[in-house]
Parts: C-alpha cells; structure tokens; sequence
C-alpha cells in the first residue's frame, strides 16, 4: 500500500495538497494512506523509522521547527527508496537544494500551477515506486503496490479461500491466486508447500528435519513438504 507523507505548517495549503491527493488517488483507483503532520515532530520522526509500505514525502521547506531540506538528509541517512517532493513558496531556495545530494524527485512552488505540477509529480513517483523491486497488481478496484522485501511469505487461506501476504506491518488478503502473485515474484522467493511461498532472504533459520521455518522477525510457520524441501538450500 502506498502511504503519502505529508508535512505543511500551514493548515489551508495542507488541506489543498491533501485534496489533490485524494483527486489523483481515487481516479486511478489505487490504495493509500495519507498521513498529516503540521511541522517535524516527535511523530513525524517515527514514521521516518516505520517499515510501512512505499512511501512519498511532500515535505514542507520550511516549518517552525525545522528545515525540509534537513529532514530530507534524515529520511536518506534510512531510507533511499522513498519517494521525496519539496513543496515551497520560496522559488529561490531551490538552488540550494540543489547543491545537496538528497535524491529527491520535484520541487514545486505552490503558487506555480501547483495542481497540475502535484499530479505530475504523483505519477512519476508511482512509476519509480514500480520499479523498485515491489509486488503491484490489481485486485477488484484496488492496485496493491507492495516492497517484496517487506514480504515474509505468501500463504493460501482455505476458509475464506484468499491469499494472504504476511509482511513486517500487516496482513494482505487478497483473491489473487498464490500461483499468479508467484510468477510477479523474483528468485528471492521459493515454494515451501503447495499453499506457502517464502523470502529466502529474510529467513533466519530452516529446519528441514522439524519442517519449520524461523524469519528474521522471530516469525515460525511448518509450511514444508516432501516436495519442496530442495527449494530451502
């Protein structure tokens, strides 16, 4: 899931950019969270440090209690995934960001066709999202775009009869099949069971003996069989 990050002292231009958001979101019918902060505070650091889904920033240059460009060396010190947009009434500090080496993806004047530069800057952010190693694929109405190394395994619930992608933050149950969301995975992924698919790379240990297997979040599920043991080298 995509979360939108955003930080804006002033309340009036926050709304504004949370409406544009939500506009350009809702029409392409993808999932997301926004999540709202009035300046860089004790919480604002905590979503820095979370390992929720994709993340883009639209981060104010300028709050009472600190620098957007200092916050962004913050979140690439962490972080060099994330997607990072500038937003500003200041055109002339755009070259001092410039001059620092922050990866970031736009900076927008907000009294410069601010609506339209946004959506444009939303668009190229979901591209690049999409092609950093991530899991993106449609179900019903809604486009899942999630980090495969956020994912710990892949399982298939009988009752409810859904696939359920267990990750670091949540529980996604989906109704697309283990067998399709297997052919979008990368090699990094192997079948354990004919209802479970794992991320070799963040398991901590494998016992083919008592057929567990322990990940890396201290996580320990008996999805082994006969065979698929080969796969676990």
């Amino acid at each position: 899931m995509l979360n939108i990050i955003i930080c804006d002292d002033n309340k009036k231009d926050m709304k504004n950019t949370q409406e544009i958001v939500d506009k350009y979101m809702t029409k392409n019918n993808i999932e997301y969270n926004v999540h709202l902060y009035d300046d860089y505070n004790t919480e604002f650091y905590n979503i820095i440090e979370s390992k929720i889904d994709s993340k883009i920033y639209l981060l104010d240059i300028e709050t009472p209690s600190a620098s957007g460009i200092d916050i962004a060396r913050k979140i690439r010190k962490k972080d060099l995934e994330s997607v990072i947009v500038f937003l500003t009434v200041h055109e002339e500090l755009g070259n001092v960001i410039l001059k620092n080496d922050l990866l970031f993806l736009s900076f927008i004047n907000k009294f410069d066709d601010y609506e339209n530069r946004l959506k444009t800057c939303l668009s190229k952010a979901l591209k690049l999202l999409n092609t950093k190693q991530v899991l993106r694929f449609n179900d019903g109405n809604t486009i899942y775009t999630i980090k495969l190394d956020d994912i710990l395994y892949i399982t298939k619930e009988s009752f409810e009869r859904k696939t359920v992608i267990k990750t670091d933050y949540t529980d996604f149950k989906v109704s697309v099949t283990l067998t399709d969301i297997k052919s979008m995975l990368d090699d990094r992924f192997v079948q354990t069971h004919r209802s479970c698919v794992i991320n070799k790379n963040r398991t901590s240990k494998v016992d083919k003996h008592n057929r567990t297997i322990t990940f890396d979040t201290g996580e320990v599920i008996d999805l082994v069989s006969d065979k698929y043991k080969k796969e676990l080298v």
